[in-house]
């Protein structure tokens, strides 16, 4: 049951919270710059300058498309859903089904709204994002319905330019190992250690996001006990494949109207303001959950954007 202080929403506070995470993210993008720089100018060019052009052709393109995806995800909208106003009820209720599946949609007190199913409110970027899958705190962005598509094409392509990195390393040093150390040897070392560590989580990564797209899960729902057993998101491998990777998206709830809205109505009292029930007692049923529910409304926290299922 919502307690009767209900407090106004409020606007995100502005701070420097941002700073870190993005300079992190903009560090992951320099490194990869600098190391593919070694490796285009020693190893690559040892290569090319023998005679084996075949390895620049391959790895050229990978780290054109690689560097392009992850400087993109930086920017995507994850699916971004518009913020409320203070004349939304929080107590109003809204139903949604899926297959047959009920879901009370949740009140999220940070962007004043009813949220869908499979929407939820990030912490770190303030938002509710469209079927959220998480923070990547890599290219300090979040991953939803969106840019999902954007996140497996990086993935795909990071772990082919990994491997052609690895193995284009590899064959180098066993073409130079009768020669006596060089800078070329040293600094084809020094790309290779970092290639191999981060080769292995970036393919595991991959394939945990592929089954993940594939069975229609998503990583928070572990925690979760309401699609134990069925998942009423599910419509088999090829159909969950096609719907996240080919379905159109549709228009963007964030628009430039959302960006520069401005909230009216400040005197907002907590019981005064809020609106008629949307059923009347003749037609509501009893089992519905709301205000004079046995059953309880919104029992997961506000905000969290996890649908309760009934």
């Amino acid at each position: 049951m919502f307690s009767m202080d209900v407090k106004p929403p409020t606007q995100p506070v502005v701070g420097n919270s941002w700073l870190m995470p993005s300079v992190m993210a903009a560090f992951n993008v320099v490194m990869m710059v600098m190391f593919s720089g070694f490796f285009f100018i020693f190893p690559c060019r040892w290569l090319f300058q023998t005679g084996e052009w075949a390895y620049l052709v391959i790895t050229g393109p990978l780290f054109l498309v690689t560097l392009g995806s992850i400087i993109y995800l930086n920017f995507a909208d994850p699916g971004i859903m518009h913020r409320g106003s203070l004349e939304e009820d929080p107590r109003s209720c809204y139903m949604a089904r899926v297959k047959h599946r009920a879901f009370c949609l949740q009140w999220c007190a940070k962007c004043s709204f009813h949220s869908p199913p499979r929407t939820v409110h990030c912490p770190r970027c303030d938002i509710c994002v469209e079927e959220f899958d998480h923070h990547n705190g890599w290219v300090n962005n979040c991953v939803g319905r969106r840019n999902i598509r954007i996140y497996l094409v990086m993935l795909g392509f990071l772990s082919l330019y990994l491997g052609a990195l690895l193995g284009t390393c590899l064959i180098f040093i066993l073409r130079t190992k009768h020669l006596s150390l060089s800078l070329d040897k040293v600094m084809t070392f020094v790309v290779v250690v970092p290639v191999a560590v981060a080769l292995l989580p970036v393919i595991l990564r991959l394939v945990i996001q592929a089954v993940a797209v594939s069975t229609a899960r998503r990583p928070y729902q572990r925690k979760s006990q309401s699609f134990e057993g069925d998942n009423p998101f599910d419509r088999g491998c090829i159909n969950n494949c096609y719907a996240t990777l080919c379905t159109p998206l549709g228009p963007k709830y964030m628009s430039e109207a959302v960006w520069f809205q401005r909230e009216e109505g400040t005197e907002w009292e907590p019981m005064e303001a809020l609106r008629a029930q949307r059923y009347s007692p003749v037609h509501r049923p009893k089992d519905l959950p709301g205000s004079n529910s046995t059953y309880g409304f919104g029992q997961n926290s506000a905000g969290s954007g996890e649908a309760s299922v009934i």
